[in-house]
């Protein structure tokens, strides 16, 4: 694998972004246009129902965030004009044949201009509705591939999936790809159409029955819960993303594809500033809870290793892979995280969490600093149920005997109370196979791309995604969790 310089293969090119509203999104883009402000142009496809929407999206949730600061720095004055030459925004649906575009003169500009594509598109709720997440991250890969073969000059198209499409799998999890019908139970006849069909069938027996939106919505989400489980996925989410790998790698013919898996995603290392966060992400929702004084108890193992990996560093995988497969076609599939080479372990992030609280105490609403203590970690399911039994059913059942003794007069705190319990329990239930994660994940892939952009002389001090280089200490300590205070804290 022999490939040259990354600058000098953005230089002059057209890359189209599916998802371009999303958080790795963002980061691509202002890498782009800061280490490389000579690439022609950047198609952005924004879900939107007109080109006036768009804009509004593209100020208020792209180039309006803080992120976008050492670009508006470096270019002073010209960042507007900049901008506005180089971004062409797509108001476009990706879950859409011809990913929703209306105009169709931009849309003959895009099949004849474009170069690379990037598809950041999906949805990342573990709970999604089944028929959006079907829609976007499965059936949106199949009209990305369809949209792809019409380009002309398209040299390779990368695909962000997640390293976790593996499932709750053991041992070292290896890159390969999936295929159209796998399942991980075993359970046979995975058909991706007719699981299309059925939706669709739900859909309209619920409509017809008069249900409501909040029980259709319901409906749907428990139904994706249960077909992912079926076939051995623990949620909608790895399991929409698993299918979508499986489309790719029955639609591509003879397209060069790329596909990359990140682990869990946490804020920047390096660039363009350490610690740019947004969105409370996996991990970083036990740190705003823990850091608000609101999580006493957690689940999980703290043995077990959690494998986190920076949003930059995804990034420059992103890039160098898109230069290593252009005009290659191959079953390139690069795992991007760090349980191999720099494993972290949940005692570390428990660790953490009491060493930044204690010393830089989250500072309240009442101007009161919040105080954190040791959080108790419960080691299995049985010692949870025991835990929430004595702490909030005990007290949930006596609500319910006052109510019936009090005319109901309790009523109102019990289903807070339950509402919270009920909450808690789904989560719990959503993260679990997370929690107490046993598998690694094998780079070997990835590896060899590293060593290739070494022996290629790549700007490998631009394009830095080896985890080695990282001190989970100090990135903890001083770059991530003060991120998360200044850009998540609410």
């Amino acid at each position: 694998m022999e490939f040259g310089s990354i600058l000098h293969f953005l230089q002059d090119k057209t890359i189209l972004v599916t998802g371009a509203t999303g958080f790795l999104a963002k980061i691509l883009l202002e890498k782009i246009l800061r280490v490389q402000p000579n690439v022609k142009k950047l198609y952005l496809l924004l879900r939107a129902a007109d080109a006036k929407s768009a804009t509004h999206r593209l100020h208020n949730e792209i180039i309006g965030k803080e992120l976008f600061r050492l670009l508006k720095e470096k270019m002073g004055a010209n960042f507007n004009s900049f901008v506005s030459k180089k971004l062409t925004l797509v108001p476009g649906d990706i879950s859409r044949e011809d990913l929703g575009l209306e105009d169709s003169i931009l849309r003959e500009e895009i099949y004849n201009q474009t170069d690379v594509i990037v598809n950041l598109a999906a949805t990342v709720n573990f709970d999604e509705r089944y028929d959006i997440s079907l829609g976007l991250n499965t059936f949106g890969v199949k009209y990305v591939i369809n949209f792809a073969k019409k380009c002309t000059k398209l040299e390779v198209l990368v695909h962000v999936s997640t390293a976790y499409v593996c499932g709750e799998g053991e041992g070292l999890i290896l890159e390969k790809p999936y295929h159209l019908g796998d399942s991980l139970n075993g359970v046979p006849g995975l058909d991706i159409d007719a699981e299309e069909k059925m939706v669709h069938a739900k859909l309209n027996e619920l409509r017809q029955l008069g249900a409501s939106e909040n029980e259709i919505k319901q409906v749907m989400k428990d139904l994706g819960i249960s077909r992912a489980k079926l076939y051995g996925w623990p949620n909608t989410y790895v399991f929409t993303k698993a299918m979508g790998e499986m489309l790719v790698e029955q639609l591509k013919e003879n397209l060069s594809v790329v596909i990359i898996r990140p682990t869990i995603v946490t804020s920047t290392f390096k660039e363009p500033f350490p610690g740019w966060a947004e969105g409370v992400r996996t991990i970083d929702s036990l740190a705003v809870a823990y850091g608000k004084g609101k999580l006493t108890c957690f689940l999980g193992d703290l043995k077990a290793v959690v494998d986190a990996i920076p949003a930059d560093m995804v990034v420059n995988a992103i890039l160098v892979a898109m230069v290593a497969h252009a005009k290659h076609p191959s079953d390139a599939i690069y795992h991007v995280g760090s349980s191999l080479r720099r494993p972290l372990k949940y005692a570390k992030i428990q660790e953490y969490g009491l060493r930044y609280f204690t010393a830089r105490p989250w500072i309240n609403k009442d101007g009161k600093p919040v105080k954190v203590g040791k959080v108790t970690v419960l080691s299995n399911m049985d010692s949870f149920r025991r835990y929430m039994f004595l702490r909030y059913l005990i007290v949930l059942k006596g609500l319910e005997l006052a109510n019936t003794a009090f005319c109901q007069f309790f009523q109102g705190t019990y289903l807070d109370l339950n509402r919270k319990i009920q909450i808690m329990m789904r989560l719990v239930d959503l993260y679990k196979p997370y929690l107490f994660f046993k598998a690694i994940f094998d780079d070997m892939n990835t590896e060899k791309l590293r060593m290739a952009a070494r022996q290629s002389g790549v700007e490998t001090d631009l394009f830095y995604f080896d985890p080695k280089v990282i001190d989970w200490d100090d990135y903890f300590l001083n770059i991530h969790l003060p991120g998360v205070v200044k850009y998540i804290f609410k």
